[in-house]
């Protein structure tokens, strides 16, 4: 009889990586709730003890499960050569490709994240948003700059944080990707004005 092979033992990222993999298989097939170190042990085919040396609670696993796929899973910032067209192209592969994952996020919240972490809202947000708005937010607004259509110095940040903010608010609170009307009313009717009114005719 045929005995079963022997696995191969994993060691250092590698492991990490099959763990978190592991975590995020669980918490998008049985909520943040049911999700235990027992159960993403299982899956992952270890035992507690090894997600306990990395890991101090289950909270701390599902933020490391969320920023990892995070991180997997960038989206592409677009160069459509004005800044309108950048932005509504931005705006809406944020809002298609986060709404499950915000979705996912907000669930482990509500049923305990925050509390379980210490973290308040803004930064539970922080850690779950990590770097995917701002760093392109900036690679947006700066070609902009760079062809003439802002002046970065002149206009406020609150004004160049609104559309992005907005979108970030209506995943927050609807849980699904904002719709083509809205985001086009987002940047056309709210962001657009404010920028014009600082002397700057953006390209329709």
């Amino acid at each position: 009889m045929d005995s079963e092979p022997v696995r191969r033992r994993r060691h250092g990222q590698e492991l990490e990586e099959a763990l978190l993999a592991a975590g995020w298989d669980e918490l998008t097939e049985t909520g943040y709730a049911r999700l235990t170190m027992e159960s993403v042990a299982v899956r992952a085919r270890t035992s507690e003890a090894v997600l306990y040396r990395r890991w101090a609670n289950k909270d701390q696993l599902v933020l490391a499960v969320i920023e990892r796929h995070r991180d997997l899973n960038p989206i592409e910032v677009p160069d459509t050569g004005a800044l309108r067209t950048d932005l509504l192209a931005r705006l809406t592969a944020v809002g298609e490709s986060l709404a499950g994952f915000f979705a996912i996020a907000a669930g482990a919240a509500f049923s305990g994240l925050l509390a379980g972490t210490g973290l308040t809202p803004a930064q539970a947000r922080d850690r779950v948003m990590g770097d995917q708005l701002l760093p392109h937010r900036r690679a947006i607004y700066q070609r902009a700059h760079e062809r003439g259509e802002i002046d970065l110095e002149r206009i406020p940040a609150a004004v160049l944080n609104l559309p992005f903010d907005l979108v970030r608010h209506d995943l927050l609170m609807d849980l699904e990707a904002p719709s083509p009307e809205r985001i086009r009313s987002i940047v056309d009717e709210l962001f657009m004005p404010l920028v014009r009114s600082y002397g700057f005719g953006l390209q329709r």
